[in-house]
């Protein structure tokens, strides 16, 4: 698991999901800010693994995933990577404002961060017979979101990406997916301005006309994880109540 920062996050949901219905999990954390707060929820659902990385230093995926393999015996069935970054400002103003080097920076570990996760997790998956990969994506990666900005073109590169990977791996049986989720509200929401607007137009405009929970997003990721989507790869599936669907 890569992500969980918090009891609020959806990659925790997500881990909670896959925990109760019998996922043994090795969770990460990136800084000591946030260690003893994955440490304990780690513990809760009994991993045997908790260990720092840092997405963007290869040597240090390396050394992750060669834990994983030995907490594993050398096999692994699912990864969950639900990492993203770009700068709070970066956030606020203009797309067309943003400097080079946070642009790289948003696309580095939003999304270069899954192809070198799936490449490192490869040869544990391809020694159990396969495994799956799944990601968090936005709509934001689609149709201009205001506010989204560079994590939107982010996002874009993570969706051609998961594609890609996809058919890679698939000679291996291992099957990359993504979710793309509506607003959750998580602490990362609050860094995106206007996010009370985004839920809003969401139960306005949306099919189903409601919220979705971070347990919503859990439960489909679960699915796809499972055995029950084995022929399903290369996708996104929506969690956003339709929102996704309509035109305006």
């Amino acid at each position: 698991m890569l992500g969980v920062a918090n009891k609020r996050s959806i990659a925790w949901a997500i881990a909670k999901r896959l925990a109760a219905e019998g996922a043994r999990l090795a969770f990460t954390y990136q800084g000591e800010r946030i260690e003893r707060t994955v440490r304990d929820l780690a513990e809760t659902v009994g991993s045997p693994l908790v260990t720092s990385c840092d997405v963007r230093a290869d040597g240090d995926l390396q050394r992750v995933f060669e834990e994983v393999g030995e907490a594993f015996d050398g096999t692994l069935d699912l990864l969950v990577h639900s990492v993203a970054y770009a700068a709070a400002e970066d956030l606020e103003g203009r797309f067309t404002d943003t400097p080079r080097d946070r642009f790289w920076l948003a696309l580095d570990v939003s999304a270069y961060s899954l192809v070198a996760c799936a490449r490192a997790a490869e040869p544990l998956m391809e020694a159990g017979g396969g495994g799956s990969i799944l990601t968090m994506t936005y709509l934001g990666g689609e149709r201009a979101v205001p506010h989204y900005n560079v994590m939107g073109v982010a996002k874009a590169a993570l969706d051609a990406s998961v594609r890609y990977l996809a058919w890679d791996l698939g000679q291996k049986n291992v099957r990359v997916n993504a979710v793309s989720a509506g607003p959750v509200r998580t602490l990362a929401a609050r860094s995106i301005a206007g996010f009370p607007t985004m839920e809003a137009i969401v139960e306005e405009r949306a099919p189903l006309h409601r919220h979705i929970d971070a347990d919503d997003v859990g439960a489909a990721a679960a699915y796809l994880l499972s055995d029950d989507a084995r022929n399903v790869t290369g996708t996104t599936l929506y969690v956003d109540s339709g929102f996704h669907s309509v035109g305006m």
